[in-house]
């Protein structure tokens, strides 16, 4: 077992499987709640979160196989592959334009379907074998809000400026183009963030 990532909701670690190498995500115990409270709380997240990649794989968008699930682990495919934060900063503008269709037209199924995915970075996508793979649903939720879902895009826009922007223009541009393709209410998701972006403005003043 070899931990990668740990937060304050989850480890992640990868271990064995079957002889396969897999990706576990464990929630952690929380010894300041009750100890019921504590239960119940992990094994509702966890269980919501293996439904959300599920329905996503469904819609064709590419997450990572679930293996199999506990009342607080999540066991499931590895994925070898490439961070497309990283992807994105070695990348020409084409191939950066062509991961970018891809990106948008996932995001665009997942909202089509009400899936918002809470977290969305370059740092939670992977290319692997020439497919993005979404990761780490554990903020996502079931939401039929245009306002939720253009927060979804707005992370996004946010996370290109910081990490990727030198390519920000075309990156975005090509997003929209492959969300537009799939989600029938992208104009009002965009016109939403400009809602949201005037607010923030505002209360600046």
């Amino acid at each position: 077992m070899r931990i990668i990532a740990q937060g304050a909701e989850a480890k992640l670690y990868i271990d064995k499987l079957d002889g396969q190498r897999v990706l576990v995500k464990e929630r952690i115990k929380k010894i300041y709640r009750l100890k019921q409270i504590d239960e119940k709380l992990r094994k509702t997240r966890t269980k919501a979160e293996a439904k959300l990649l599920t329905d996503a794989r469904k819609l064709g968008v590419h997450t990572p196989k679930i293996l199999k699930l506990t009342e607080d682990k999540i066991i499931m495919q590895f994925v070898e592959g490439e961070r497309v934060k990283e992807l994105l900063n070695k990348s020409d503008e084409k191939t950066a334009g062509e991961v970018c269709v891809k990106i948008g037209k996932s995001i665009g199924k997942l909202h089509e379907a009400d899936i918002v995915h809470g977290d969305l970075t370059t740092s939670n996508m992977i290319l692997s074998e020439g497919k993005i793979f979404f990761i780490d649903f554990g903020l996502g939720s079931f939401s039929r809000r245009i306002e939720d879902k253009a927060v979804d895009l707005k992370l996004l826009r946010q996370a290109l400026q910081s990490t990727h922007w030198k390519i920000l223009k075309p990156c975005w541009n090509n997003i929209l183009k492959g969300y537009k393709q799939e989600y029938r209410d992208a104009e009002k998701a965009l016109q939403k963030i400009e809602e949201i972006d005037k607010r923030a403005r505002y209360a600046k003043r």
